[in-house]
Formats: C-alpha cells, sequence, structure tokens
C-alpha cells in the first residue's frame, strides 16, 4: 500500500515513504516522541531519525525539548508540515477505501482481525530475542 501511494504523494510533495509515516504519525498524535513514532509505525530508530531530520531540515516540524527526559525531545508539524499533512491525509484515505472497495464488510472484518494477529506475531517473534527462534527449520537450497 505504501509503494502505491508514495507514488501519488512522492511526486508531488518530494517525501519518501518514512517521511510520510513520520508526518502522518506526528499528524496523527500532535506531538510525539521519534521512539514512540517507531513503535506506531513500525520503523527503527535510524528510519526515523533520518526522515525526521529530513523533514526538519525543510521545515515541516520542529523538536521540543521533553522536560522530564532531556535525552529525548517531542516532535511537532509546523505550519508547512501541517498543511503538506493536510493535503496528503485524504489522498491516503481515499486510496485507502478505493483499495477496500472489492471487499464486503464481512470480508473487511475478517481481514482486520487477521491483520491484527499477524501484526501481534510479528510483534512477538521480534521481541524474542532467543538463538532458537526457527531452530530446527532449515531454508530450501536453490538449485546450482
Amino acid at each position: 500500500m505504501s509503494d502505491g501511494l508514495a507514488t501519488r504523494y512522492g511526486e508531488r510533495f518530494g517525501i519518501s515513504i518514512p517521511e510520510w509515516r513520520v508526518l502522518a504519525t506526528i499528524g496523527e498524535f500532535g506531538s510525539v516522541t521519534a521512539k514512540a513514532i517507531g513503535r506506531h509505525a513500525h520503523m527503527g530508530k535510524v528510519k526515523v531519525s533520518r526522515a525526521a531530520a529530513s523533514l526538519e531540515a525543510r521545515g515541516f516540524l520542529r523538536k521540543l525539548p521533553n522536560e522530564e527526559d532531556l535525552r529525548e525531545a517531542f516532535l511537532v508539524l509546523t505550519d508547512a508540515g501541517r498543511s503538506v499533512y493536510a493535503e496528503i491525509a485524504p489522498l491516503a484515505l481515499d486510496y485507502a477505501a478505493r483499495l477496500m472497495e472489492g471487499f464486503t464488510p464481512a470480508e473487511r472484518d475478517v481481514l482486520d482481525v487477521l491483520l491484527c494477529k499477524l501484526q501481534g506475531r510479528a510483534e512477538a517473534m521480534a521481541d524474542d530475542r532467543s538463538p532458537s527462534l526457527g531452530a530446527g527449520r532449515t531454508l530450501p537450497r536453490s538449485p546450482s
């Protein structure tokens, strides 16, 4: 989905997928830390940091100090960032709605449940750092 939508906003606004995810998360929540963006958007801290730095350099976001933890900052959209978000968000919602047009309401509900289960499983596996993950399984070898 991100790739399909990225062609729409990428050309028009010059924003990459990671930048859009950061922008969208801040737009949704108003003020958020980079760490929280990573969790919400399922992005690594390096990607979040690079995207935020690029958006900040272009004047789309700014950092506010976190008085409770000076090691991190809150990211907020500037007027320019809110303007871009206000233009892209409806495109994203329209794209998602059109993507789901071929599904009945019941199919949408099932898809939502399945995707949530899959997401939960992926998060649990990512949190499991044990070396036994996948133990005993082998990948098929490519023919030589």
